[in-house]
C-alpha cells in the first residue's frame, strides 16, 4: 500500500455520526468506529470470527440477499443492471470475470464509452483461481466462485454523481437498515485498492471479523513510475453476495449457508461423515485468525482446536482436512458449471486452461477422498441448485454435463500415462523445481501430486507448494500477448509512424458501398511506393479478410498496381508496385480487381454464416477462434471440446446452405456499443473487441450477429453455394473447418472430378463405380496384410528355431538369419521380439545380394549385450572384411560383400570367445 494523505479517508459522514479513527494494534493499519472499546479493524486475521453473536436481519439465502442489495440501491436512483458472463469476453486481456468493475474496463473506466447507466447496480457472478488452494481450509472466506454486488457512479468533470461521502453512508444504511448490524459494530477500515490498471483509496467494511464489502475511489492510472491521476472519478465498490447470507444465516462455515441443502447431499455422495458441531464452531471462531498462506498458521490453527476440544491434533487435522476436500468439491462444481454455461471449451490454452484447472482440482479432490462419484452427477446437482436463479445453466445441461464427462475420461488417460513420462523425466534428473512441476501439469496435465507419489517411490523427494495450482492460476490470468483486433500492417516502421503522423483519416468507400469497383478522390499523401487517399474503395488487411488489389491512375504520374493494402489507425495506406511521384491534391481515379472482392466477400459472408450454423449443430460454447478470408477458400476456427463427426459436418453445410438458399439480407450499419451489448449481447465478438464507442455491426437476419470491418454481399443468395472441403481438429480444444462458396463450389468440384479420374484410371474402374473398385482393392489389400502378418509370424518363429538350436558361444548363442523382406521397420521388429524371448542370443539378418553386397542388421538381448559391445565387432567386421558399419551397446549395423557372409559368422564368433568385441 502507497503512502496516503490521511485526508483521503476523511469523508464528512464520519464526523456527522461521530466516527473515531484509531490504529488496529495488530495489524497497524487505521479505522473508523462508533465503538469506544475496539482497539483492532475487526477484520480477519486481526480478530476471530466473532459474528455469529450478532443481531442481524435474516437469515438470508445467496438469492435473497443478492435482491435485497439490488432493491435497496434501486430505491435510491440506481439502474439495476444485468450481469454479464462469467468469461469476460468484452475485454482482451483478462479470461474471467474476476469483480463487477471487470464489466466497464477498459472502455468505460478509460473513459471511451459512457456507461449503460449512471448510477448503476449489479450483483455479478465472478471467478477468481488465485486462491484456488485455500478454498474450503478458510471455512468460506476464500471461494473461487462468488457473487460480488457493486453499486457504481461514474464520475466526469462536467457530471458529477455522488463520490466518497455517499458511498460511505450507502454502505453503513445498508447494512444497519437491510441487514440489521448494530450502528456501533460497523468498522471502516482504510486501505489500498488496485486491478485492472486502476487504482485508489478504499475502505475495507469489517464486521465482527468478517469483511463485508470493499468501497474503493477510483482515480488513478497504475503506471510503470507509480500512478497518474484520472479525469474520471469511479466509485467501484464490492459486497459480498455469499458473506451477507453467511452473516445472516450464523452457520459455522461459508458453504452451509451458501449450498444449504446440497451440502449434506454431496456429503453423502463423497462418503465424508458430518463433524461434531463443537468441531465445527471450534474451527469458526480459529479460522478468523488463520492465514492460509503461512504452513505455520495452518499449524497454529489445528492446534488451537484441539487444545480447546481435548483433542489430537492429527485427528483434527484428519477431520478438517476431509471437510476442506467436500467444500471444494461443492465450490470446484459450481465453478465449472458456471464456466461451462458460458461457452468455455476445457482445452490447454486461455480459458479452457483455467476450466481444466478447476476441473482436475476437482477430481483430484475426489481421488484423495476416495470417492467413486462422476464428477458430472456433482455438477448437474450444481445445475439444478442454481438454475431457478440462473436459467441458462439449464439450457446449457446438456453441452455441461458431456464437457465435463470427456474431460473425467481424459483426465483418467492422464494419469495412465503419467507414470511412463514421469519415469522417464526422474531418469534425467534427480531433482524436480517448481517449474518442472508446472511444466509437467501444462504439457501433460499430470497432477504435482502424482509427480510427488512417483518420485518418492524411486526414493526421490519433491517438494509441492501448497498453493501450487494458485500459482498456475494466476500464471494464466490473461494473455501474455493481447490479441489485436486490427492486424498489425507488415509495412515498414517509417512508413507506418508517416502515417500515424498525417492527421487525417481515410473515408472508407467500401463501407459505404462494398460494390462500388471504380472511384474518383485525390491523393492525400505518398512517401515512395506508398499511398494514402482522401477516399478509397480499396479494403485493407484486416478482420481476417485479405486485401483488395487493383489499379491508380494518378494525375500527372500515370498508371499504378495496387498489390497490398492495410490500415494504420483510420489511416488506410496502398501499396503500389512502383514510386510515386505526385503532390497532395492531385486527382486518383480507382479501379479494384472486382472478381478478387466479390470472391472475398462471399467468402466472409459464409464465414458468419458457417458460424451460426456450427453454433446451431455443436452448441452454444462454440466460439470463434480465428478466422481467414481469401480468393481460394475461407477458415474458421471453432472452439469445440471433441473432434467433429461426418455427420456434424454434413448438418453444419445443410444448414449454411439452407441460409443461402433462404436468400437472407444481410445488413451492416453503426451502433453505440453499449446499444449493440444490450440488444445482440456479447457473441458480436467473435471476431475480437474494437476498442471504438462506436462499433459497425454486420447482420445475417435472424442467424448471426457481430462486430466486424470486412465487406459482405447484400444478400445470402449470392453466395451461390457453400461446400466444407476439410475439417480437422488442429489443437486441444479448437476445430477447423475449410471451406469454398460461390464460383469457388464448381472449381472444387470440377478439381474432385479430376482426382476421380485420376482414381479410375489407376485403379481401372469404370466412371461412376470408383468407389465400389476402391472397396474391392482395399478389401485385396486386407486379406494380403492379413497373410503377410501371417508369413511374418511363420518367419519369426523359424529365426527363434534357429536361435534356440545354435550352440552357445561363451554363453551367447548365434543366429545368422537371411530376411524373406527388406522393410527395415520389419527387420527392426523381428530382431527386437527375438532378443526379447531369447536374451542370451546375439541375431543377425541379412538382405538378398544386390550389385554383390548385402545388408546386415545386428541385436543383442540382454544378457549376450553384458558379453560383446555390437558397436565395437560391426566396425571391426567391416575394417576386416571391407565393407562398412558401426552401433552401440546392443544394435549395430552392416555392409559387406556378399561372399564376406560366412566370415562375419566367424568374426562374431571369434569376438565372443575373446570376451569383447575388439
Amino acid at each position: 500500500m502507497p503512502r496516503v494523505d490521511p485526508g483521503e479517508y476523511r469523508v464528512s459522514f464520519f464526523e456527522e455520526k461521530g466516527f473515531t479513527r484509531k490504529r488496529c494494534k495488530s495489524c497497524g493499519e487505521y479505522f473508523w468506529t462508533l465503538n469506544p472499546e475496539f482497539d483492532t479493524c475487526q477484520d480477519a486475521p486481526c480478530v476471530e470470527y466473532w459474528f455469529d453473536r450478532i443481531r442481524s436481519a435474516g437469515p438470508l439465502s445467496v438469492g435473497e440477499a443478492r435482491r435485497r442489495f439490488i432493491r435497496f440501491f434501486e430505491e435510491r436512483g440506481h439502474t439495476p443492471l444485468k450481469p454479464r458472463p462469467v468469461v469476460a469476453r468484452w475485454r482482451e486481456d483478462l479470461y474471467l470475470t474476476i469483480a463487477s468493475i471487470v464489466v466497464f474496463q477498459p472502455h468505460v473506466t478509460s473513459g471511451l464509452v459512457p456507461p449503460p447507466a449512471n448510477p448503476l447496480v449489479i450483483s455479478q457472478p465472478s471467478i477468481r483461481l488465485e486462491d484456488i488452494d485455500n478454498v474450503g481450509l478458510t471455512i468460506g472466506r476464500h471461494l473461487t466462485m462468488f457473487e460480488m454486488g457493486g453499486h457504481h457512479a461514474f464520475n466526469y468533470p462536467d457530471k458529477w454523481v455522488y463520490w466518497k461521502d455517499e458511498t460511505v453512508r450507502y454502505a453503513f444504511e445498508f447494512f444497519t437498515r437491510e441487514i440489521g448490524i448494530p450502528e456501533d459494530l460497523i468498522v471502516f477500515k482504510e486501505s489500498w485498492w488496485e486491478g485492472g490498471g486502476n487504482a485508489g483509496p478504499c475502505f475495507e467494511v469489517a464486521v465482527g471479523g468478517l469483511e463485508l464489502a470493499t468501497l474503493v475511489f477510483m482515480q488513478y492510472k497504475v503506471t510503470d513510475g507509480g500512478y497518474e491521476p484520472i479525469p474520471l472519478k469511479i466509485v467501484d465498490t464490492g459486497y459480498g453476495i455469499e458473506r451477507i447470507a453467511w452473516f445472516t444465516q450464523k452457520t459455522p462455515t461459508a458453504f452451509h449457508a451458501i449450498y444449504g441443502s446440497l451440502l449434506p447431499r454431496f456429503r453423502e455422495k463423497l462418503g465424508v461423515e458430518e463433524p461434531e458441531e463443537a468441531l465445527l464452531w471450534e474451527a469458526f471462531r480459529a479460522a478468523g485468525r488463520l492465514d492460509p498462506e503461512d504452513p505455520a498458521s495452518v499449524e497454529a490453527f489445528y492446534s488451537r482446536i484441539a487444545g480447546r476440544l481435548g483433542m489430537d491434533v492429527g485427528e483434527v487435522r484428519g477431520i478438517l482436512g476431509r471437510e476442506a476436500r467436500l467444500y471444494s468439491v461443492l465450490d470446484h462444481t459450481k465453478t465449472l458449471a458456471f464456466m461451462l454455461a458460458d461457452g468455455v471449451v476445457p482445452s490447454n490454452t486461455g480459458e479452457g486452461y483455467l476450466a481444466r484447472l478447476v476441473l482436475r482440482r476437482a477430481m483430484r479432490q475426489l481421488r484423495l477422498l476416495g470417492a467413486e462419484v462422476s464428477l458430472a452427477d456433482l455438477v448437474d446437482a450444481q445445475v439444478d441448485y442454481w438454475s431457478p436463479d440462473f436459467p441458462h445453466l439449464k439450457e446449457r445441461r446438456d453441452y455441461i454435463l458431456d464437457a465435463v464427462r470427456v474431460e473425467e475420461e481424459r483426465y483418467r488417460q492422464t494419469l495412465a500415462r503419467g507414470e511412463r513420462i514421469i519415469a522417464r523425466l526422474l531418469a534425467r534428473k534427480r531433482e524436480l523445481s517448481l517449474d518442472d512441476l508446472v511444466k509437467l501439469y501444462d504439457s501433460h496435465g499430470i497432477p504435482p501430486e502424482i509427480v510427488a507419489e512417483a518420485a518418492s517411490r524411486r526414493g526421490i523427494r519433491v517438494e509441492v507448494p501448497h498453493n501450487f495450482y494458485s500459482i498456475v492460476a494466476a500464471r494464466h490470468r490473461g494473455p501474455e500477448r493481447l490479441r489485436e483486433v486490427e492486424e498489425r500492417a507488415p509495412l515498414p516502421g517509417d512508413v507506418v509512424e508517416w502515417a500515424r503522423s498525417l492527421g487525417v483519416e481515410t473515408r472508407r468507400l467500401f463501407h459505404e458501398d462494398p460494390y462500388l469497383r471504380e472511384f474518383e478522390t485525390r491523393l492525400a499523401a505518398a512517401r515512395g511506393r506508398y499511398v494514402v487517399l482522401e477516399a478509397t474503395a480499396f479494403y485493407p488487411k484486416g478482420g481476417g479478410q485479405d486485401y483488395d488489389t487493383g489499379t491508380l491512375t494518378i494525375e500527372g504520374a500515370g498508371e499504378f498496381r495496387v498489390l497490398e493494402v492495410y490500415k494504420v489507425g483510420g489511416v488506410i495506406v496502398h501499396v503500389l508496385d512502383r514510386e510515386v511521384e505526385a503532390r497532395p491534391g492531385a486527382r486518383v481515379r480507382g479501379a479494384i480487381d472486382w472478381g478478387r472482392r466479390y470472391r472475398l466477400m462471399r467468402h466472409h459472408t459464409a464465414t458468419h454464416i458457417i458460424l451460426g450454423a456450427a453454433r446451431r449443430v455443436l452448441g452454444s460454447h462454440v466460439w470463434q477462434a480465428g478466422a481467414e478470408k481469401t480468393v481460394e477458400k475461407g477458415r474458421l476456427d471453432l472452439t469445440h471440446y471433441k473432434p467433429l463427426t461426418p455427420e456434424e459436418v454434413r448438418r453444419i453445410e445443410e444448414l449454411a446452405n439452407r441460409v443461402v438458399d433462404e436468400r437472407r439480407p444481410v445488413t451492416a450499419r453503426l451502433l453505440d456499443r453499449n446499444e449493440a451489448e444490450e440488444r445482440y449481447g456479447f457473441t458480436i465478438y467473435q471476431g475480437g473487441v474494437p476498442m471504438e464507442p462506436v462499433i459497425r455491426i454486420v447482420e445475417v437476419k435472424d442467424w448471426d450477429v457481430e462486430a466486424c470491418f470486412g465487406t459482405h454481399v447484400a444478400n445470402t443468395g449470392e453466395i451461390g453455394a457453400v461446400k466444407i472441403v476439410n475439417y480437422d481438429k488442429i489443437q486441444d480444444g479448437v476445430i477447423r473447418l475449410e471451406y469454398v462458396a460461390g464460383t469457388r463450389v464448381a472449381e472444387e468440384a470440377a478439381r474432385l472430378e479430376e482426382r476421380l479420374g485420376e482414381i479410375a484410371e489407376a485403379t481401372g474402374a469404370p466412371r461412376g463405380r470408383e468407389a465400389e473398385r476402391v472397396k474391392s482393392l482395399v478389401a485385396q489389400a486386407r486379406e494380403l496384410e492379413e497373410r503377410l502378418r501371417e508369413y511374418r509370424r511363420l518367419w519369426l518363429k523359424e529365426v527363434m528355431e534357429r536361435v534356440r538350436a545354435a550352440e552357445p558361444v561363451n554363453g551367447v548363442r548365434v543366429a545368422v538369419v537371411e530376411a524373406v523382406e527388406g522393410d527395415a521397420r520389419v527387420l527392426s521388429e523381428t530382431l527386437a521380439q527375438a532378443t526379447r524371448e531369447a536374451p542370451d542370443a546375439l541375431v543377425a539378418i541379412h538382405t538378398k545380394p544386390e550389385n554383390g553386397w548385402i545388408k546386415v542388421e545386428m541385436a543383442a538381448g540382454a544378457k549376450a549385450a553384458e558379453r560383446i559391445d555390437l558397436g565395437s565387432l560391426a566396425r571391426e567386421a567391416a575394417r576386416r572384411l571391407n565393407g562398412k558399419g558401426g552401433g552401440r551397446g546392443s544394435r549395430a549395423s552392416l555392409v559387406i560383400p556378399a561372399d564376406a557372409l560366412p566370415r562375419l559368422e566367424e568374426l562374431i564368433r571369434e569376438a565372443l570367445k575373446a570376451g569383447g568385441g575388439e
